[in-house]
């Protein structure tokens, strides 16, 4: 008798090395929140099959014999890849630590598409020229923000007059505002100390 189908759209967060001829992969999506799935390994005969990579939005078509899982791909299809991220290193360790954040943590039900679109336009910056540690700096703030802690009440009164104005400053600016390095410097200053107050103050697991 067939097992179940599951159709969602879905980020590939983290992707753990091949082990015989599945490669394992952990996603997020809008419905579902994390889980992991297998992928088949393409043999050299199988042009044209998407194998799916660190990053990656797509269409997916899973099935398993239980109703829990475990998960494998029947089908996928590519909806974006940020390709620029692999090419700078910042970005990429950046959007690492994006992804192992919320591969970490549990999302709500109701907080998923708020995450699901957080995903969808970090990856996208990363993959520009905007400062990786500016859309860093703002992903964490809104994923923290969204989840429910108080940030404004608690840990932007913390900061001195100066780098509270700085944090205000760079939150409420776009991106694209804020190519200087000055601002790099200060968003990976401020990022620190913002990981800092969540490992302390709040469950948040970063890495």
């Amino acid at each position: 008798m067939p097992g179940p189908v599951l159709q969602t759209d879905a980020f590939v967060l983290l992707k753990r090395p091949p082990a015989e001829s599945f490669q394992t992969l952990t996603v997020f999506c809008a419905t579902q929140g994390t889980f992991t799935v297998l992928q088949r390994l393409p043999k050299a005969s199988a042009p044209g099959r998407l194998t799916l990579d660190l990053f990656d939005e797509a269409a997916l078509q899973l099935e398993s014999s239980r109703q829990d899982g475990p998960w494998f791909v029947r089908e996928a299809r590519l909806l974006h890849r940020p390709e620029g991220i692999g090419r700078n290193y910042e970005a990429l360790r950046d959007a690492s630590a994006l992804a192992t954040l919320v591969a970490r943590n549990a999302v709500p039900a109701e907080s998923r598409g708020r995450v699901a679109t957080l995903l969808r336009e970090a990856l996208a910056a990363f993959a520009t020229a905007a400062p990786p540690a500016l859309v860093y700096f703002k992903s964490l703030w809104c994923f923290a923000r969204d989840e429910g802690h108080p940030l404004r009440e608690q840990w932007l009164p913390s900061l001195s007059a100066s780098a509270r104005a700085e944090a205000e400053r760079l939150l409420r600016t776009p991106l694209a505002d804020l190519a200087d390095k000055k601002d790099a410097a200060a968003g990976e200053a401020l990022a620190r100390r913002l990981e800092a107050y969540l490992r302390s103050h709040t469950e948040i697991l970063l890495d």
